[in-house]
């Protein structure tokens, strides 16, 4: 039986052994999308708790990682070929399981503060994700389609990579600002915050961010999702009165 007296004695110990934890949030765990939705810029921010409540003496400093999924979706990606002065559809690959949004911010170039196998592991970095193809493929292939969605959904502000935008003060409270483009999906989003040191990550959070249409936009993404038949006949009703109603006018004119 271990005695109090020795307890105290290894207390320090066991302190220095145990590991940081993060207390994150954001400064919006709901984006509203109307018509005049124009992006958002979101605001991560927490706190690391160490043992004892101060950072280790003599420890380099902490490096945090801040990640921003969207929901993942099911993408087909075509390559375009062309042929006597034509572009055509050439080879096409899908995609099970892409992230319909991905941002990632540190404090640091991710590419110096963890090897490649644990980039790989916690999807840090846009070289790193895991797309899942849905159809086999050579590896050259894959990685060609690869880096065409990519760049693609960089060039639309639904990918990437801000490094140096993580804040640290103290080596205890941490601040990075994501911005969300204009065209970004609705859905559950997650913001993982990571903690890193030595090249490890000791400590990882979640918090969820709901992005969801509002006002019209929400009404008319509703009827469409719960009464698809009746929504097209409408579109369709619609799209021939303003139509009668445009060459009337031009009649009168």
């Amino acid at each position: 039986m271990i005695r109090p007296a020795l307890l105290l004695l290894f207390a320090p110990l066991l302190l220095g052994q145990a590991k940081p934890v993060l207390v994150p949030d954001v400064s919006q765990r709901e984006v509203q999308i109307a018509y005049s939705f124009t992006g958002a810029e979101l605001l991560l921010f927490g706190a690391i708790l160490y043992p004892g409540g101060r950072p280790p003496p003599g420890e380099e400093p902490a490096e945090i990682v801040v990640v921003v999924k969207g929901p993942t979706q099911s993408i087909l990606v075509r390559e375009k070929e062309k042929v006597a002065g034509i572009w055509v559809n050439a080879e096409r690959l899908r995609y099970r399981s892409a992230p319909s949004f991905y941002a990632i911010a540190s404090s640091r170039p991710i590419r110096t503060l963890v090897d490649e196998r644990s980039r790989a592991i916690y999807e840090l970095g846009l070289d790193s994700l895991q797309l899942s193809p849905a159809s086999a493929a050579t590896s050259d292939v894959e990685e060609r389609f690869e880096r065409g969605l990519v760049e693609l959904r960089e060039r639309s502000g639904l990918y990437y990579e801000a490094p140096g935008a993580v804040e640290v003060t103290g080596g205890v409270l941490y601040r990075a600002r994501v911005t969300v483009p204009a065209r970004v999906p609705v859905g559950r989003f997650t913001a993982e915050t990571f903690l890193i040191r030595h090249g490890r990550v000791l400590a990882a959070a979640v918090r969820d961010i709901d992005v969801r249409k509002s006002g019209f936009e929400r009404f008319v993404a509703r009827a469409a999702d719960r009464s698809a038949v009746l929504y097209g006949l409408t579109a369709v009703a619609l799209s021939v009165l303003f139509g009668w109603v445009a060459g009337v006018i031009a009649r009168r004119i």
